[in-house]
């Protein structure tokens, strides 16, 4: 087996690790930070991820996914919070065993990282990589020279071997929200909220979210437009402002002025780049595919591209073959999820406490009911299915022209002859339904 250098010890980059020492592979994993496991500090913002279908697949393949369930909260639904305070509920799925898990980006990492190592592959921390020279095939940090005949860069958004591969081609779509994070404390030792729950409070162009903790806190993030946040300096001028949008958060977060002050304020983007290999250079991840958070499928594309890579490696041991094989095939599903997940936003953020929303979702829903198991919506093939983003993508038109027929004169059974037509098909090529 050949050896890899990885550039990235993010959960991606160190699930990749783990995968290819399992397989035999020689793997050396470089990062720019210190060791997380070793300074808090260094294991970046306490950003919750959510753990769906597609990335418990990936950690299956590991034998880590029910270790990983351990550590998460499950989230039947999204609970939102009008601004008098009334709240409803909305299930993610139709069936009980169809939930989303809410876990610690952090602890997550840390796990693959002890997991990687225990498999052989070699870490090393505050190395951050510069450059790639293609002539000699060596990895410039900032640090080290080193050899590395196979490099992948699973560096993330601001990736350097992306500004290095001949001839690519990127975008960067910068959202015009950014986002700061609070933390909701425990009240008397549990949950302040229903706890099973993500938690959303849509106010049209922004909206304040909470994801549940293991030890009883949520983690909160407030999006909005990047220009509003530029009049938020003051913990006066921020109590002032969740008092008025966020009247039943602002007592369950006792500290809230000083913590909004002084957390950071991210920024999000979509990235789409090509070509991701070049030569036995590839990127991955992030690195390659960028999305913004609305749809929690970050870290499940980026474990599933972990997935589909080494699927492809064991068919093309060749690296250059595999790479450009695996970019190939995965560049379609990459910018479909995407664009899913910028639409997903609008939709928590505006449409969920929409009347003409609502009555498009109970059409949606009594559609489901009439065929159990067979109509899936565009959420559930995203996220508790494993079919291409392409197709998820391509069922979420369609059902949307059929709700749009249907919603004048809502007649179920023309709704099942519609689907029957236009849906199932699609579903049944891709072994659903």
């Amino acid at each position: 087996m050949g050896e890899v250098m990885i550039a990235g010890s993010g959960p991606v980059g160190s699930l990749l690790a783990l995968t290819l020492a399992r397989r035999g592979h020689d793997v050396s994993l470089y990062e720019r930070r210190s060791d997380p496991r070793k300074s808090e500090a260094a294991a970046g913002r306490s950003i919750n991820l959510s753990v769906s279908a597609r990335g418990l697949y990936a950690l299956h393949q590991v034998g880590l996914d029910d270790e990983v369930l351990q550590n998460t909260v499950p989230m039947l639904g999204r609970l939102t919070h009008a601004l008098d305070a009334t709240l409803a509920f909305f299930p993610y799925g139709s069936t009980p065993d169809e939930y989303i898990n809410s876990m610690s980006r952090g602890g997550l990492n840390m796990l693959l990282l002890e997991k990687a190592e225990a498999a052989g592959a070699r870490v090393h921390f505050e190395h951050k990589l510069l450059s790639y020279d293609y002539q000699q095939r060596v990895a410039v940090f900032d640090k080290l020279r080193v050899p590395a005949e196979v490099l992948i860069g699973a560096d993330g958004a601001g990736s350097a071997l992306r500004a290095c591969i001949p001839g690519a081609h990127t975008s960067n779509e910068l959202l015009s929200s950014g986002y700061k994070e609070l933390t909701m404390p425990p009240r008397n030792g549990k949950h302040a909220m229903r706890r099973q729950a993500l938690h959303i409070w849509p106010r049209g162009s922004f909206m304040l979210i909470a994801l549940p903790n293991l030890d009883g806190s949520f983690t909160c993030t407030l999006f909005l437009d990047l220009k509003a946040f530029e009049q938020l300096n003051t913990e006066a001028e921020a109590l002032a402002f969740f008092a008025r949008h966020f009247p039943d958060a602002l007592p369950l977060i006792p500290d809230l002025p000083a913590q909004f002050v002084a957390a950071p304020l991210g920024r999000m983007q979509t990235i789409k780049t090509w070509p991701w290999a070049h030569g036995s250079t590839l990127l991955l991840g992030d690195a390659a595919h960028a999305i913004v958070p609305f749809f929690g499928q970050g870290m499940n594309s980026g474990f599933e591209d972990v997935t589909l890579l080494a699927g492809e490696l064991a068919r093309t041991p060749d690296f250059a073959a595999a790479f450009a094989k695996f970019a190939a095939a995965r560049k379609a599903d990459t910018e479909a999820i995407a664009d899913l997940a910028v639409e997903n936003f609008v939709e928590m953020r505006d449409k969920v406490a929409d009347p003409h929303f609502l009555r498009l979702r109970t059409l949606e829903h009594d559609l489901q009911e009439k065929m159990p198991g067979r109509y899936l919506t565009r959420y559930q093939l995203v996220t508790f299915t494993r079919v291409p983003y392409r197709v998820a993508l391509e069922a979420g038109r369609i059902q949307a022209q059929i709700l749009s027929e249907l919603l004048p004169a809502p007649e179920l059974d023309r709704g099942v002859r519609l689907a029957e037509e236009r849906l199932l098909p699609l579903l049944r090529a891709n072994g659903i339904s």
